[in-house]
């Protein structure tokens, strides 16, 4: 056998689980155990009596050859004879009412008793006892864990990380700069607690991070572990809440007891929202599971018996659910907001990303930065992955730009369904109805600038029209908002001008164009008979922790004029988009004719073939 092999095989034997002592321990003892109750068994069971017929007991009875027997449960005899030749025994086949005169005659000595179970029937009536026994005891062997306690699953289930040296730092996260800047106390802190104390300041025990899913709340949780060189411990909020009542509550006590022997360290408590919501709100009333888990954080957290040293990190996207008790000053007072990552971020985060993979020199960073406006770094990462997914699938050794630009469109459009079946003349409309949001992004002066127009269906949709904004918005006009609405209802614009009818294509944009301007009338105060007042408060279930209704607190008269404004405001946006396609109906057939052949056009080319001025800089 070579080398190779032999390290080979090692390696092998290597990853095999090795068996635990105590449960090896355990085996052999159960074997034993069982050998055991074999042998007593065998041996107990053993009879070396001769079984003779009734006719020969009483023929040797008158012989007086018996000269003592025993009498078990009035069936069986056993006996021995005069001469002590051996023991025998016989079954009394009826009901011998002369028996015992007999053996009195006889001069026999006679004895009385009761037939004994045997041994083998007594374990098997034992056997499912005994199995029963051995199953929970080798469950709660598993419950346990490497602390060999009974019932651990009252421990907490936080893991350690950063034992092994590999540490992140605030260098692996992105942007975020202001939110760098207020967590750099809390490393202060662990790394210098003597400069503080010295002076009496008194370092925050809690701090919530707050942001949108995917914006990097638990990277930077980790970065300041990292930069302190710190034991980091991560629990999730929906770990504490278990069916055993009382369970969050040990978890919670478990938890906070392993930060204050590895002090100083920090607490990570991701999903806050799983177990910090407003108590009182659920159905389970004041004694719920749940509450009785919150109850026990609020005491550990600012209780008496507190200890300097250990720092808790919460991370959630839900702080408007979260019980008052738990923002106080002394608990999660401090609260940092992680923003979604501007352009200059964005163009960061891929950066760092693209770092594992193999990417092409002339990769344009910040031109997909600015191509991917509103995105998290969650959804950048995940980009990156895609556009490597792409490469990967082209036999290609570098990624390339144009594989970016396939994961992005893949993302925001969903799959190209390339090979579903569509009839010509649903075809046809389809690029109508494309062709009039397309051209409104270039008729309307408010409108975002174009992207790219496609008739391959994606996702539930026949074509699509996708625009991006130049810059990062953070407010909408109303002038924005009225065109978006214009845009939404070209489409149906667009078929009513052509066909003259319209088709169920249009749902999704009417969906949208009525949302915005309900929102424009209730929420944002742009319309000018309601004015700037908010009608109706959302009706929003703690224990639900989602909007689920919309509780009306006006009159009939005033939902008359809502629903008068929210229409006005729509067919204003409709007859915006008829009268401008109306003007504009021959450039309107050459790009629906044009989609047709292509299936796909840029932004750019159908400004080059319209002869309409597109704007290269917003993605320069």
């Amino acid at each position: 056998m070579s080398t190779n092999e032999n390290n080979d095989n090692n390696n092998s034997d290597k990853k095999l689980p090795k068996f635990n002592m105590n449960n090896r321990a355990a085996l052999i003892s159960l074997i034993v155990l069982i050998g055991v109750i074999l042998l007593f068994i065998v041996f107990q069971n053993r009879d070396y009596s001769i079984e003779i017929s009734y006719t020969d007991f009483l023929r040797y009875l008158t012989e007086s050859k018996i000269s003592s027997v025993k009498i078990l449960d009035e069936i069986l005899i056993h006996g021995e004879y005069v001469d002590k030749r051996g023991e025998f025994r016989t079954y009394i086949p009826y009901n011998d009412v002369h028996l015992m005169e007999r053996l009195i005659e006889a001069g026999v000595t006679v004895q009385g008793g009761n037939i004994e179970a045997p041994p083998l029937k007594i374990f098997l009536e034992l056997l499912p006892w005994v199995i029963g026994f051995v199953f929970i005891w080798f469950m709660f062997r598993q419950v346990q864990g490497s602390g060999n306690r009974a019932f651990s699953f009252g421990k907490s289930k936080a893991k350690r990380y950063l034992d092994s040296g590999t540490h992140i730092t605030f260098a692996d996260v992105a942007g975020q700069k202001e939110a760098k800047y207020e967590l750099q106390e809390v490393v202060e802190f662990l790394k210098n607690p003597a400069k503080f104390v010295k002076i009496g300041a008194k370092i925050p025990t809690g701090v919530l991070l707050v942001g949108l899913p995917g914006t990097g709340k638990t990277l930077l949780a980790k970065a300041i572990a990292g930069e302190a060189d710190v034991a980091f411990f991560h629990m999730s909020g929906s770990d504490f809440v278990e069916m055993f009542v009382g369970v969050g509550a040990s978890r919670v006590r478990d938890l906070f007891d392993q930060g204050r022997k590895n002090a100083p360290c920090i607490l990570f408590i991701d999903e806050l929202d799983a177990v910090g919501r407003t108590r009182g709100a659920g159905y389970g009333g004041g004694h719920d599971e749940r509450e009785q888990t919150l109850n026990q954080m609020l005491v550990e957290m600012d209780g008496f018996d507190t200890k300097d040293g250990v720092i808790i990190l919460a991370a959630t996207n839900r702080p408007d659910v979260l019980d008052p008790a738990l923002l106080r000053p002394g608990r999660f007072d401090r609260q940092v907001v992680i923003d979604m990552p501007d352009i200059k971020e964005r163009e960061d985060i891929l950066k760092i990303h693209t770092k594992k993979i193999n990417v092409d020199a002339d990769i344009a960073f910040k031109k997909l930065a600015r191509a991917t406006p509103g995105t998290s770094g969650a959804d950048l990462a995940n980009l990156v992955n895609e556009a490597a997914l792409f490469a990967a699938r082209r036999n290609k050794t570098k990624v390339e730009m144009i594989d970016f630009e396939d994961a992005r469109d893949k993302i925001l459009m969903g799959v190209a369904k390339r090979s579903k079946i569509i009839p010509p003349k649903e075809r046809i409309m389809t690029a109508y109805h494309e062709s009039g949001h397309a051209l409104l992004h270039f008729l309307l002066e408010n409108a975002d600038p174009l992207h790219k127009v496609t008739i391959i269906p994606h996702g539930r949709a026949l074509g699509m029209s996708l625009s991006l904004p130049e810059n990062d918005a953070y407010s909408k006009s109303e002038a924005w908002l009225l065109d978006w609405i214009t845009i939404h209802m070209g489409g149906y614009a667009a078929e009513a001008l052509i066909y003259g009818e319209t088709t169920t294509g249009s749902q999704q944009d009417i969906e949208g164009a009525t949302g915005i301007a309900r929102r424009m009338v209730c929420e944002w105060g742009m319309s000018k008979d309601l004015g700037p007042i908010a009608y109706g408060q959302k009706e929003e279930p703690i224990f639900l922790g989602k909007e689920i209704a919309r509780h009306k607190e006006y009159s009939e008269e005033t939902a008359e004029k809502i629903d008068h404004e929210i229409k006005r405001i729509v067919n204003a946006g409709l007859e915006k988009a008829r009268e401008m396609l109306s003007k504009n109906q021959d450039k309107l057939k050459i790009l629906a004719e044009t989609l047709v052949a292509r299936e796909t056009l840029d932004g750019e080319e159908i400004a080059e073939l319209l002869g309409f001025v597109y704007k290269k800089e917003q993605i320069d």
